[in-house]
């Protein structure tokens, strides 16, 4: 079990300082002098001295804006919605076709909340076949148009 490091040393000629050995100052001025952070480190001054950058660039970065809400829930306002004229393609295959063809043949039943979708809107047409849709809610438009094909709606909890 020997183990091995690797240590990856860049060879002296690719530092870009090589351009300036000879040159005293290396780029940095004579004058100010190339100290550490003269600017102070990371996002320092930007209420100070840098302040003309941050209102330039960085615009609504200080400050606050709004109410808080302590411990927020968010599945409290999850609703995904779907509108009834998918709830058929949602159905097995050949069930449309069955149903279509069969008058006297038992309404099917669709449970939307299994499928991931919590409530019913009303978008689109049905044909004219019964259907009974499960869902924990409805929008008044979806509720007459399901029960106007001679479907029903049934709410979960």
């Amino acid at each position: 079990n020997s183990f091995r490091l690797c240590i990856f040393i860049m060879p002296t000629r690719l530092h870009h300082n090589r351009k300036k050995r000879g040159h005293v100052s290396a780029g940095h001025g004579r004058i100010g002098k190339h100290r550490c952070h003269p600017g102070g480190r990371g996002n320092a001054g930007g209420q100070h001295h840098h302040r003309i950058l941050m209102d330039k660039y960085h615009p609504g970065y200080f400050g606050k804006v709004g109410m808080r809400h302590f411990h927020l829930k968010r599945g409290m306002s999850h609703c995904p919605t779907v509108n009834i004229d998918r709830l058929w393609s949602m159905m097995p295959e050949g069930v449309y076709e069955k149903c279509k063809a069969d008058t006297n043949a038992l309404a099917p039943v669709i449970d939307v909340t299994k499928l991931g979708y919590f409530k019913v809107l009303g978008k689109g047409s049905l044909p004219d076949i019964p259907i009974i849709v499960k869902a924990r809610y409805f929008s008044k438009d979806a509720e007459k148009k399901i029960k106007a094909t001679g479907g029903a709606v049934l709410l979960t909890a």
